[in-house]
């Protein structure tokens, strides 16, 4: 694990070499997982889980665009057999296609079942093992067949999977079974080209006979996820909606409106962060898709509404919220209004706990702002990586 932690100065030649290396070990180890005990094999599985995290973020950290390729890798890539006389123009250069990552991510996925099984042995219901370092999270656990129903199954960084209730298990034992959930600095590259600023993360449900068991979610109450984004990537900043300069009066609007343009072949999340300039004021934010929400005394059409109170604000004094991909699909964009509450309605609204986000502010008052504030959108997706 610690030869491979710079895993920007690894050519493909060497992690080849060190996956080899780390699945003969991985091997070794499982061949003996009845002979050792439980420590030495946590051990043992420790380093050896960094270093194929380590491999992964060597191998795919050139083809995501977020390391560079090693002058050495390109000088192999563009160097041509001497049997080589067909098309010149042919992508030759092209490291992607010549890099053996296919067969490196595979023989990761062999590394990872084999110490998985290491473990797992050894583990009775309600025992526990966890790897959280810089390189790389992964949690295993042995639990009941029923308990994991509507489990939550946290990860670091807010990186979660809540199963729901009525899930269908491809598996014959009603005993116990295995949780294996991973979290990977860099996503895997794969058939899509925007995952390169997210994390992959990952969950396997496996067997007594440490065998990984499919499972199915039902169509109308399906699995969610939180998956956390890079954190070495540096997100771009706010932009300062200069509201308090706009004279409402004139045109008469109860909300300040934004469009969004949401058009995407895959199903995409859309995320609001608000920075008010004036932490103490409150905000109702309403939205509709594909038109202008209206919303007064008289009419009410929107599609979703929330309420940005003081007391929710993070620690950073960032209001979030977002319309997660179940709702997208078929929509091409995304129209959303935002209105400083007054001093009454923050007393009604935000200041008594039982009425946050159950009750909507409704008024036939133009908007008024008294401060500005600034904001941030983005959108992001979920991509099924098939091992």
């Amino acid at each position: 694990a610690q030869i491979t932690q710079a895993t920007n100065q690894l050519t493909r030649n060497t992690l080849m070499l060190v996956s080899n290396r780390c699945y003969e070990l991985s091997a070794a180890l499982y061949a003996m997982f009845e002979k050792i005990s439980y420590e030495d094999a946590q051990s043992a599985s420790n380093q050896l889980f960094q270093c194929a995290s380590n491999i992964l973020n060597g191998v795919n950290g050139p083809l995501q665009g977020r390391t560079d390729v090693l002058d050495l890798d390109y000088s192999r890539a563009n160097t041509m057999p001497t049997d080589y006389d067909t098309d010149l123009e042919s992508a030759w250069s092209n490291t992607n296609l010549f890099g053996g990552a296919n067969q490196i991510n595979s023989q990761v996925t062999k590394i990872l079942s084999l110490l998985t099984s290491s473990l797992h042995i050894h583990l009775n219901i309600g025992q526990h093992s966890l790897i959280n370092t810089s390189q790389t999270f992964m949690s295993l656990e042995t639990i009941s067949i029923q308990s994991l129903k509507d489990r939550l199954v946290k990860q670091v960084e807010n990186a979660q999977f809540n199963i729901p209730s009525d899930f269908i298990l491809n598996t014959t034992s009603n005993s116990s079974i295995s949780l294996r959930s991973r979290v990977d600095p860099l996503a895997s590259y794969g058939n899509f080209q925007n995952t390169n600023l997210s994390r992959s993360i990952s969950l396997s449900i496996i067997d007594q006979n440490g065998n990984e068991v499919s499972f199915q979610a039902n169509e109308n109450n399906p699995m969610q996820m939180i998956i956390p984004r890079d954190p070495n990537v540096v997100i771009p900043s706010m932009y300062l909606q200069n509201v308090t300069s706009i004279n409402s009066t004139i045109n008469n609007l109860l909300f300040d409106y934004r469009y969004i343009n949401i058009t995407s072949s895959l199903p995409i999340s859309v995320h609001f962060e608000i920075h008010s300039l004036n932490r103490s004021l409150a905000y109702l934010f309403i939205y509709k898709f594909d038109q202008a929400p209206q919303l007064n005394s008289s009419i009410n059409l929107i599609d979703g509404w929330t309420l940005f109170c003081p007391l929710n604000l993070a620690n950073d004094d960032i209001y979030r919220y977002f319309i997660d991909n179940q709702q997208t699909p078929t929509h091409q964009s995304l129209i959303f209004g935002i209105r400083e509450l007054n001093s009454t309605e923050i007393n009604n609204y935000c200041l008594n706990n039982s009425s946050i986000n159950r009750s909507l502010p409704i008024t036939d008052q133009t908007f008024n702002f008294t401060s500005d504030y600034e904001l941030r959108i983005y959108t992001s997706g979920c991509y099924y990586l098939d091992e």
